[in-house]
């Protein structure tokens, strides 16, 4: 900033030209503008029917975009003159808090270090543009603010004077707002773009050079969500779309932006309230272009089903029919149509007319045959109760004398008749427990909504385990490892035959012999405590819906840990189950106990529901436990644990997270916390966080406005992503301090109780499951790991120490053997010398014996044989 120096015009410059400039003359570096991407899911709403042969939804995205190379117009000032300066100076040099007035009209106000914009400062520019932050050496650097005259502005990390780091951009006029990672002012790395203010479009995901590219989540206004790669801002890769309005979904290979290869295309059918039978039209095969072009397979709702060639999205060459009713029909097909019979529909809307098609029956060993609903392809039961209603409890009879059996039956089935309303508004409200929404509002009983029903039913207090339950109800066919499954399912006829069983296995001790037993058993259960109590629900998971939609998010993760802790238990089924033991042991090896959680408690939780595992007086530690109860008291351990090395562990991770919010704001949360994020701050972020194709469907949450209880959450577990995994999935409803997430539109925020009870159980619970558990189990796997390794390296040294003590045995047994050969050789040699000694000594040399011929006389010694031996032997 010496005096005299010229000042040039303000110049147009690239980032890159602006970073050079302003490293090598000290002034401002160009800051582009935000580029903001509008993008709308379009296309028409039509029959579900007819669009599922005729044509694929819409997929091109309506696109309103500037350039991603749009900057403002920031001048560059190569050289900046200083026509006054007002504040401290040292040794008559600018030092210390000042304000300086830059030729131009340019203004700086700050502190100085000996003559240069050094520390903390704000610099305004003639034409109004505004940065405040950092300054090293006259250089914007570190944290600070743009701030430009539409209102549009930067936060976050500066590097010579351009956005490099993490930071957050907001866009007035468009109201796009980007926090995430920036790479020489370009959006770059994994960020998350609100496309406008109600955050109802958005991208969460990794981004290349301003583009969408690699994994990331796109959710449109019309609440369309696409979860898979991208490239060049288009889909591309292995991912899943799906349209909620039109009901339909496709999960398999895209190539720019269309449905191109192997993949799965889904119709989904809104069945009435109560259905159990969620089948839907589904093609499974080639695409191309977005078309159903080449081989696959299109299974119809009614059960019919075409496999062989397509062309267009028409059924066009080779193809066999198998229609509803079994009735197969190959040949080729032309333009959707039968070519020998032209003037046959095939649309599956209506029941086709057989009559004048040439069909046969399929063989016995025939493995194609059209899909059928869940349970459908068994017998037709008794016409009492129906196809849909009918019982097994063929095992059960059994134990019933034979002349009684059809008798027992048939009394059974008119009870169930008497409270066949009943049950089937238990069974719809209970396999409902935890779930948001359903594509096609079809729910299945699962057995850990089943647990709950029973407990809230008080059977657990009858003298009978819930681990005891499964075993009476589970099918022959049922693998040992599944018999505790919370995730198996059953239909309105298995749950039906699972109450006549469950009845008569706790009441048949309670009631006399007789040839009705059963239906005073069934009648008494129904009586006593199925009627009375069910549809109460009780526990901690179930209870209040949302709290039920964040923590099912969890279980996936915790029935993994469960089946660790697991022993087999001595019983015909060799199934596994944990103990109350098991359980306090987990805690001791994984660390989890506190000031606050104790053994006692742990009991005390336990004993909220089963007075049996612990009365202050008495402690049963052998009793079994279903993973319903060993999540349920997870999820009071959450409650009463001591959070304070949580948040601690919390807000340590977020000091390192790249994508952790700036200092000094506080902005919303990402909207999507991929499942398949990595919950343990011990091993970092695992592939699956990268990877779309690594995760079972466990649902994702979606975080907006915290002063909007509807628009606190809006989870999915049965559509949304591939969740990963994940646990800690709730975990973004506020801040890593606690406090409430900002409201965009700046209007102040006002919480309900209800609402902030939700947002501190919410905490409380991601705290314990992902900064607690889920870690110290990663922990204890490492370290299982690591002394496994160590035994292995133990044992391989062990086996490398005993071959080489094998080996020195060895040479040593033959160096023992050698030397014992050589001292006997020795002996014997020496024996041999003693021997022929006096021999030598009575027969005179020939030496002495011939007379010397001349000065010059040669000896000739004799030698024993044992003494040539040994010479020959050196």
């Amino acid at each position: 900033m010496a005096k005299g120096d010229k000042k040039k015009k303000p110049e147009k410059t690239t980032p890159e030209q602006s970073l050079s400039t302003f490293l090598s003359n000290g002034s401002h570096a160009g800051v582009v503008s935000e580029p903001h991407v509008l993008d709308e899911e379009s296309g028409h709403e039509t029959d579900v029917m007819t669009a599922s042969f005729s044509s694929q939804p819409p997929l091109a995205d309506k696109q309103l975009e500037r350039s991603d190379d749009a900057f403002h117009e920031v001048p560059v000032l190569p050289n900046i003159i200083v026509q006054r300066y007002e504040g401290e100076k040292y040794l008559e040099q600018f030092h210390g808090e000042g304000v300086a007035y830059f030729q131009g009209g340019h203004v700086y106000k700050g502190m100085f270090s000996v003559g240069v914009m050094h520390g903390h400062g704000l610099y305004t520019w003639a034409d109004g543009v505004k940065y405040e932050g950092e300054f090293a050496f006259n250089v914007p650097m570190g944290h600070g603010t743009y701030t430009w005259l539409d209102g549009s502005c930067y936060e976050g990390e500066v590097c010579s004077g351009i956005r490099h780091g993490v930071g957050t951009y907001r866009c007035a006029n468009s109201s796009v707002i980007y926090r995430g990672q920036w790479h020489h002012s370009k959006r770059h790395g994994k960020g998350t773009i609100y496309y406008n203010q109600e955050a109802t479009s958005w991208y969460e995901g990794e981004l290349v050079n301003n583009n969408r590219e690699g994994w990331g989540v796109r959710c449109y206004p019309s609440g369309n969500l696409y979860e898979g790669q991208w490239r060049n801002n288009v889909r591309h890769g292995e991912g899943r779309m799906r349209w909620l309005q039109l009901g339909q979904q496709y999960s398999g290979i895209w190539e720019n932006g269309f449905q191109h290869g192997q993949g799965t295309h889904t119709w989904f059918l809104r069945r009435v309230t109560g259905s159990q039978y969620p089948l839907r039209n589904e093609y499974t095969g080639d695409f191309v272009q977005g078309l159903r072009h080449g081989q696959g397979s299109f299974y119809y709702a009614s059960g019919a089903l075409y496999k062989g060639e397509w062309k267009d999205n028409k059924k066009h060459g080779q193809g066999k029919f198998i229609f509803k009713n079994g009735r197969i029909f190959e040949g080729e097909f032309v333009d959707d149509h039968m070519a020998e019979f032209p003037a046959f529909c095939l649309d599956g809307a209506n029941t086709p007319d057989l009559s004048g098609i040439r069909t046969h029956t399929p063989h016995p060993e025939d493995s194609e045959s059209p899909r059928r609903a869940p349970g459908g392809d068994s017998g037709s039961g008794p016409a009492l109760l129906g196809p849909d209603m009918a019982l097994d409890i063929t095992a059960l009879l059994e134990n019933l004398p034979e002349n009684q059996r059809d008798l027992q039956l048939k009394q059974v089935e008119f009870v169930v008749l008497r409270h066949i309303a009943e049950l089937r508004a238990i069974y719809s409200f209970y396999s409902s427990l935890g779930h948001d929404q359903s594509p096609d509002n079809t729910f299945l009983l699962s057995r850990l909504q089943l647990w709950r029903l029973l407990k809230d039913c008080s059977i657990h207090q009858q003298g009978i385990t819930l681990a005891q339950v499964d075993r009476y109800i589970c099918a022959e066919d049922v693998p040992s490892e599944d018999i505790h499954s919370p995730f198996s399912t059953m239909l309105l006829r298995r749950f039906l035959s699972c109450v006549v069983v469950l009845a008569y296995n706790t009441y048949h001790k309670d009631i006399e012999p007789s040839d009705t037993i059963l239906v005073a058993c069934l009648s008494k259960l129904m009586r006593e405590n199925i009627i009375p109590n069910a549809m109460n629900v009780k526990g901690l998971l179930f209870p209040k819906p949302m709290h039920a939609v964040i923590a099912v998010n969890y279980i996936e993760k915790c029935w993994e840990i469960y089946k660790a802790f697991c022993r087999a238990n001595p019983t015909p089924l060799a199934d596994q189950t944990m103990t109350v033991r098991h359980f306090i042991w987990m805690f001791k090896d994984l660390s989890l106990f506190d000031a606050e959680l104790t053994t006692g408690k742990l009991l005390e939780i336990l004993s909220v529901e089963n007075p049996a595992a612990y009365d202050r007086y008495y402690c049963n530690l052998d009793l079994e436990m279903t993973f319903l109860e060993f999540f349920e008291a997870l999820l009071g351990c959450a409650e009463v644990s001591d959070q304070r090395d949580g948040q601690t562990s919390s807000d340590s991770q977020m000091e390192s997270c790249p994508l952790a919010d700036t200092p000094g704001e506080r902005t919303r949360d990402s909207p999507l916390q991929r499942s398949s994020q990595r919950h343990s701050p011990l091993t970092g972020p695992t592939a699956k966080s990268s990877n779309p194709n690594i995760s079972p469907d466990v649902g994702s949450v979606k975080s907006l406005e915290m002063g909007k209880s509807k628009e606190i959450l809006q989870l999915s577990t049965s559509e949304e992503m591939e969740p990963r995994q994940s646990p800690n999935a709730a975990g973004n409803l506020t801040s890593q301090t606690g406090e409430p997430v900002e409201d965009r539109s700046g209007a102040g925020m006002t919480s309900c109780p209800a609402e902030t009870e939700l947002d501190s159980w919410v905490q409380r619970t991601h705290q314990f499951f992902t900064q607690r558990f889920f870690p110290a189990y990663e922990y204890s796997l490492e370290l299982r790991r690591e002394v496994q390794e160590e035994r292995l390296r133990q044992t391989a040294l062990a086996r490398i120490a005993l071959a080489k003590a094998k080996e020195d045995a060895r040479l040593r047994e033959q160096w023992e053997a050698e030397e014992e050969e050589r001292r006997r050789e020795e002996e014997e040699d020496e024996e041999a010398e003693r021997v022929e000694g006096p021999e030598d000594d009575l027969n005179p040399s020939p030496a002495a014996q011939t007379p010397v011929a001349s000065t010059t006389s040669v000896v000739i010694t004799k030698q024993s044989p044992a003494t040539a031996a040994k010479k020959k032997r050196k």
